[in-house]
């Protein structure tokens, strides 16, 4: 006869294992999601709570860079206006002193001609 020294000793566990595998793998299963699901859900509500604020602070950074835009190509202008009223100023007076000449010339004509 078989003597029980003969019988392996993984015998018995194999035929166990169908229901360490259903009872056991699901209850340790839900174990270790009970476990880490809340540090997880945290976890992500943070980081959507984080990539929110991002994308609110890149739209608030958009906005402030093209308000600074807006600011340089007022000074543009204004520094266009300023050159527009130089170089206006500088006309005014290239006439004026042509119609200073023309009358200069024009009362030189009058007196050249009463010589």
């Amino acid at each position: 006869g078989v003597g029980a020294s003969d019988a392996s000793p993984d015998e018995g566990v194999v035929e166990d294992l169908p229901l360490i595998d259903e009872k056991a793998v699901e209850q340790l299963t839900e174990g270790l999601i009970s476990h880490y699901l809340p540090d997880l859900q945290r976890s992500k509500s943070a980081l959507q709570e984080l990539t929110q604020n991002q994308v609110v602070l890149l739209d608030t950074l958009e906005q402030e860079i093209s308000k600074f835009k807006e600011c340089n190509s007022i000074l543009d202008i204004d520094a266009l206006f300023s050159e527009a009223k130089h170089y206006h100023n500088k006309l005014v007076n290239i006439r004026n002193e042509m119609m200073m000449l023309h009358e200069k010339t024009s009362k030189l004509k009058v007196s050249g001609m009463n010589i």
